[in-house]
């Protein structure tokens, strides 16, 4: 369960709406996917391979008296997609919310540009294959790091180079997208935010580069954890959409930003 007090929104509020979340079985897309449920939304589980873990949040998303399907889907595999837009479509009817939370790039073992092809083409190939999907009013919402919006300007650690770099080549392809999503009465909202503390990605990077958490954290000041982090993903869901897209969380002072 998550912290009802930090859902930015009422209960009920959300009642009709239909939300996908993409990478949501576990972390910040499982907490984001909560506040969807526990506001009145029905909500898509997406995962690429932990069955048992999305079965298990639908399961509670249930008991509480919300809405869920856990759909598999290798968002590197054309055909994945399109099974599992198909069943959404069958389910739900169309979509209201797609929130583009799933990334990596630090696994082992998953090919040559691993990194490229989930970071930025994943993302444009799950964006076309809902665009069907999404009709005027809705809302796309990609989640990505300071780490990687500010990489051309700011360098971060070496053992994330190759995922920075990736997540905001997809945020440019992204935003290519933007005149032809707001033809289709399409929002779009870039969410960035920091070093999360309990992600996997955040415990990969401490692990390979010991203390770094600690060090950010001091630089920062404060660093979001899991459910403060998601909550804000969900806001920008159905907040205005901002002038430049883009939705900064936490402190940017050191990037170069006041």
């Amino acid at each position: 369960m998550v912290d009802s007090s930090l859902n930015p929104f009422a209960p009920g509020s959300l009642a009709g709406k239909r939300v996908l979340v993409t990478g949501s079985s576990r972390g910040v897309g499982a907490d984001t996917i909560r506040y969807f449920a526990d506001a009145g939304a029905k909500v898509v589980v997406n995962y690429r391979n932990k069955a048992a873990r999305a079965d298990k949040l639908v399961q509670e998303i249930e008991e509480a008296g919300g809405t869920a399907i856990a759909v598999a889907a290798d968002l590197t595999d054309d055909a994945s997609l399109a099974a599992m837009m198909a069943t959404i479509g069958e389910t739900y009817g169309g979509l209201d919310v797609l929130v583009l939370n799933a990334s990596g790039g630090m696994e082992a073992n998953l090919g040559e540009n691993y990194a490229l092809r989930l970071n930025r083409d994943a993302q444009v190939n799950t964006l076309n294959a809902a665009r069907p999907l999404l009709g005027a009013g809705s809302r796309v919402v990609f989640v990505t790091s300071h780490q990687a919006h500010f990489i051309r300007t700011t360098e971060t650690m070496p053992e994330y180079e190759a995922v920075a770099q990736s997540k905001r080549a997809g945020e440019d392809a992204l935003l290519e997208l933007v005149p032809s999503l707001e033809a289709d009465g399409i929002g779009f909202v870039i969410v960035s935010g920091d070093m999360i503390e309990g992600t996997i990605t955040a415990t990969l990077l401490n692990r390979l580069n010991p203390g770094a958490i600690e060090a950010r954290r001091e630089e920062a000041g404060k660093l979001y954890n899991v459910a403060e982090f998601a909550a804000e993903v969900a806001a920008a869901a159905f907040e205005p959409v901002p002038a430049d897209h883009l939705r900064l969380v936490g402190d940017v002072s050191s990037f170069g930003v006041e």
